[in-house]
């Protein structure tokens, strides 16, 4: 079953960036976006979603149904909250770079998962599985998902950089990932590397 995730916010920036983060991190997942939480219901009642991310606004608004979906939700905010409704719910900086975000994200996504009979997102990942990379092409993945150049990467495993840029290009095609974010998430999502290393 293909994971269904909705945005839920009137601010569009932040839901686009958002969206496009999301859709690197888990490329088979359907996102929706919505900036009317009557038409997120609406399109709920037919098709559940596994997981939601939240403007402060909108969950004020239907706090009983996201108290009732807290391990689902994620608020959206660039500001710290004192409100006790959102005190109970895993809560997402949008203020911060792409990579810290990313880096939030893949936290959050091991302890947001509802405990329900859906198939959760690493059922739809084992799904999908990509195919092997090389030892020496998980060498060079990792290292690129913790931020190296290719010249460094080059240095540490004594490679030149063409043979770098190869190996690259390599596991993009095997994998079918373009941008060093989705190759991040990837790594960590498969152990590669730990969140703390990227």
């Amino acid at each position: 079953m293909i994971p269904r995730l909705a945005i839920i916010t009137q601010n569009t920036l932040e839901a686009t960036g958002l969206k496009s983060i999301i859709d690197d991190i888990i490329p088979v997942a359907d996102v929706s976006v919505f900036n009317d939480i009557r038409n997120f219901h609406d399109e709920h009642e037919i098709t559940p979603f596994f997981h939601f991310f939240v403007s402060p606004d909108m969950i004020i608004s239907d706090a009983e149904f996201f108290a009732r979906h807290e391990r689902q939700t994620f608020v959206l905010t660039s500001k710290p909250q004192n409100n006790a409704i959102l005190s109970h719910f895993h809560v997402i900086d949008t203020s911060l770079d792409q990579r810290t975000l990313i880096k939030s994200l893949l936290r959050l996504h091991g302890v947001g998962h509802p405990h329900h009979h859906h198939a959760s997102i690493e059922t739809v990942r084992e799904e999908t599985a990509q195919p092997e990379i090389s030892p020496r092409e998980v060498e060079v993945l990792a290292l690129v998902a913790k931020g190296k150049m290719n010249k460094e990467i080059a240095d540490i495993l004594c490679i030149s950089l063409p043979t770098v840029v190869t190996h690259r290009k390599n596991i993009c095609d095997k994998l079918n990932l373009r941008s060093v974010s989705a190759l991040t998430i990837y790594a960590v999502t498969h152990g590669i590397v730990s969140v703390e290393e990227i």
